[in-house]
């Protein structure tokens, strides 16, 4: 087991990421004996409980199973956890457990942050994106009618356990999802404020095809180089006042094309096309060269992401303008400006409809 910390200064908020590919069924045991002789809830992502339940084993009393998919992120499933938690009769010591992907871990972290004003959580996660990056960081949040990850809260969890071998029994959709996340990581890199620099973009390259073959231990690298970036962000900005930001390369495309769609692309999908529409848009505006633009298709071609069709352009920004990130009628976006390297930039949108 590799162990990485996260020290987030400006609250003394620390908490571990416990790396390895041991056999699941110890995985219980290791997160019991981190909580201790506490209570706690274990709440479940369907599909990974319908695969690992009986070898993880929690009792049925203090287990809850949501159901997949990115709609469930909602009010509903939220108050569903917070019942279960009054019912299991859970006090401020005590912990909720999430083990699933991202919309697990979002929904069941944001319950934990309002539970009697905050309790402490567990990050167990699943699919190889909320491995590389949604356990890990803070960021909780339902979905609404009006946009996605509008309400919820900056909550630390406790600590993330990632086991590499959930990724085995992934599909090959979620698993390409988790990818797209990646892909960005690599073309941010060189802003984030970290001197253990591991050339991702090289990495991505050369070793694609193992990484489409599951290969766990080159997985587990990649995981590991992901953290280390995020690591380095959230340290220096927990709340996304700044240096944060530029975590969101894509995904100021990528939530609209989600909302639009109404969730018929997986996040990493929607990502890997807002990274090609942010690098096509850093183009018109001479941000970057078209070697660079090539570089950028070549990956994506690589591992084999599928273009997502156009949307109505005015539809599509009417959507941004709600987006979280926007401020004074600008809309925020995070460009490329150099290899790994991005910028923060506004439009209006009046530009937007000009540009795009």
């Amino acid at each position: 087991m590799e162990k990485l910390d996260v020290n987030i200064k400006s609250n003394e908020k620390n908490y571990p990421i416990f790396i390895d590919n041991n056999d699941i069924e110890n995985l219980k045991s290791d997160i019991i004996n981190f909580i201790g002789n506490r209570n706690y809830i274990a709440v479940f992502s369907q599909k990974v409980y319908k695969i690992y339940g009986q070898i993880l084993n929690f009792p049925k009393e203090k287990t809850l199973v949501l159901k997949d998919g990115e709609g469930e992120k909602n009010f509903k499933t939220y108050a569903k956890i917070l019942d279960f938690a009054m019912k299991n009769k859970l006090t401020r010591q005590d912990s909720i457990i999430a083990i699933g992907g991202g919309v697990t871990g979002d929904v069941a972290g944001f319950a934990a942050s309002t539970y009697m004003r905050g309790i402490n959580y567990i990050q167990v996660p699943t699919t190889l994106l909320s491995c590389t990056d949604s356990s890990v960081g803070g960021k909780t949040a339902v979905n609404t009618k009006y946009g996605k990850n509008l309400i919820g809260s900056f909550y630390q969890p406790k600590a993330v356990f990632i086991n590499a071998n959930f990724l085995k029994t992934l599909d090959s959709r979620q698993f390409k999802s988790g990818l797209g996340e990646i892909v960005k990581y690599g073309f941010i890199e060189n802003s984030c404020p970290t001197s253990d620099k591991s050339n991702i973009l090289n990495f991505l390259t050369e070793h694609y095809e193992k990484i489409l073959q599951k290969d766990i231990l080159t997985l587990m690298e990649l995981i590991k180089n992901c953290i280390r970036l995020k690591i380095s962000v959230v340290q220096q900005d927990e709340k996304e006042t700044g240096l944060r930001r530029i975590l969101n390369l894509g995904h100021t495309f990528a939530h609209a094309l989600e909302k639009i769609s109404n969730y018929k692309y997986t996040h990493g999908e929607c990502v890997v096309q807002g990274i090609n529409d942010a690098f096509s848009l850093a183009l018109k505006k001479n941000l970057i060269d078209k070697e660079y633009k090539f570089l950028c298709e070549d990956l994506i071609k690589k591992y084999d992401f599928k273009p997502i069709p156009k949307y109505n352009t005015n539809k599509i920004i009417k959507i941004m303008k709600t987006d979280k990130k926007a401020d004074n009628n600008k809309i925020k976006f995070i460009l490329p400006i150099q290899y790994a390297q991005v910028g923060e930039f506004d439009y209006s949108p009046e530009e937007l409809a000009e540009l795009i």
